[in-house]
């Protein structure tokens, strides 16, 4: 996606650059690119984080005193989604409406929020379960960032480096999905320098385990960060003069039909990823956890992790192969990926024994394996078919619709037996083969990326 602007930007300001044409070598300033680059990586991270905070200690909840229904749980990790979708509807008009610089930081400042709420929130098993709905929702403004931060970002790189630049990006700010779900259960056992409360005692008869733990630090240990992240992003971004008179002059996105085409492959894609990252650690607790298997019951938080890790790598190392190959191709190697690893994963969900736990959790990595791979090919493609304003808008677009996933896989999965909705969503996956090959990969297509 390049911004190219031969006039001066129709805003003046000290963070508004007075021109800029990534198309052209001579005058790109690939520094500037790399360092805007690194900076909103870090704080998506962390949006990322705050995000799927909820998922990683939801599962834990009954355990220090709190008493939710397993349906209860599902709504928890899902409200997150419905918010973050919603948000994203938002910040995908904001870039050129506010800038890089403006939107970067003040988002990042916004993720305190849910993480000081939640903070003392979770040492209260008194707190209402409306509260907790609350701030599961606040928790949506890290999804939210997804839109505004790659539009702002993809501005400042040539098209040749989109794939990869965005696949780093939304690979490595991925990360933060493994990354809260990974540093939750160690954090959790002792008290920081910072650490605001008492412990809480976390018990589960089951397992035969009575301790004292402080998920108030799930938390609290990204607030510094979060604080650093807000400052680099005002001190050192500059914004692109990449500018619409308004958010109506952006609408005209939706009267294109490949809009709406690469919103179906981006469901497809980044909804697999984000879907089942906000339900893996429940559906690991329903189907194979201590309540089903007692004592020989899985530890849904030691496991959860691997799965936000291994599409988050898979979508960096797809972002160049992407520009390398086309991202049409890819897109449509991905989609049958997920339907096959989905279909298979499907005859995982009644076991019998615990010991069948690894043919679920290896089915359950190679869909998140191919939703990465497909995250990255669908980011290459729409610089390939937009024009640069209209691709920002449309990254934003999709990303918003995408978001959605945890809020779906968590409602539908509260209601629906696990097994008939991975059936269903591995024939949507399968409908996205077609639709990536027709319009975008094969000979003749209508807009080969």
């Amino acid at each position: 996606m390049s911004a190219q602007v031969s006039g001066p930007p129709q805003r003046k300001g000290g963070d508004w650059l007075d021109s800029w044409n990534p198309e052209d070598a001579a005058t790109w300033d690939s520094g500037r690119a790399w360092k805007t680059l690194w900076i909103t990586t870090f704080n998506l991270t962390l949006a990322f984080v705050t995000w799927f905070l909820v998922s990683g200690i939801a599962t834990k909840l009954n355990n220090i005193g709190f008493n939710l229904s397993s349906g209860q749980l599902y709504w928890l990790v899902a409200m997150p989604g419905l918010a973050g979708g919603t948000l994203r509807l938002i910040w995908t008009f904001l870039p050129p409406l506010m800038g890089t610089r403006k939107l970067v930081s003040i988002t990042t400042a916004l993720l305190l929020l849910p993480l000081v709420g939640w903070a003392f929130a979770i040492q209260d098993p008194s707190t209402p379960y409306a509260v907790l709905m609350l701030l599961a929702a606040l928790a949506g403004i890290g999804g939210g960032a997804f839109s505004g931060f790659m539009p702002s970002t993809s501005y400042f790189f040539p098209k040749a480096k989109q794939g990869t630049a965005l696949g780093l990006q939304a690979g490595i700010g991925n990360f933060g999905v493994s990354l809260v779900q990974f540093v939750t259960p160690w954090i959790v056992s002792f008290a920081m320098l910072w650490t605001v409360g008492d412990a809480q005692r976390f018990v589960d008869a089951k397992k035969g385990i009575d301790k004292e733990v402080w998920y108030q630090n799930a938390a609290l240990v990204w607030i510094p960060f979060v604080i650093v992240g807000a400052i680099l992003a005002w001190f050192l971004l500059k914004s692109v003069p990449v500018q619409a008179k308004g958010v109506k002059e952006q609408f005209d996105i939706f009267s294109n039909k490949h809009t709406w085409l690469m919103t179906l492959l981006y469901v497809i894609t980044f909804g697999t990823f984000s879907g089942f990252a906000a339900v893996f650690a429940v559906l690991i607790k329903n189907k194979y956890g201590s309540d089903v298997f007692g004592a020989d019951g899985i530890d849904p938080l030691k496991y959860a992790f691997w799965g936000a890790l291994v599409g988050s790598a898979a979508r960096i190392i797809a972002g160049p192969i992407s520009d390398k190959f086309g991202g049409g191709k890819v897109t449509a190697v991905s989609a049958l990926g997920i339907a096959l690893a989905t279909v298979f994963t499907a005859f995982q969900l009644n076991p019998t024994s615990a010991d069948q736990f690894p043919m679920f959790f290896w089915g359950m990595l190679a869909i998140f394996f191919f939703a990465g791979v497909g995250n990255a090919s669908t980011f290459k493609q729409m610089p390939m078919i937009f024009e640069p304003r209209q691709a920002g808008g449309v990254i934003g677009w999709t990303a918003a619709i995408a978001a959605y996933g945890p809020f779906v896989f968590g409602v539908v999965l509260a209601v629906v037996a696990p097994m008939i909705f991975f059936i269903v969503w591995a024939v949507l996956a399968a409908s996205g083969v077609w639709v990536a090959w027709y319009y975008y990969a094969r000979p003749g297509a209508e807009k080969p990326s």
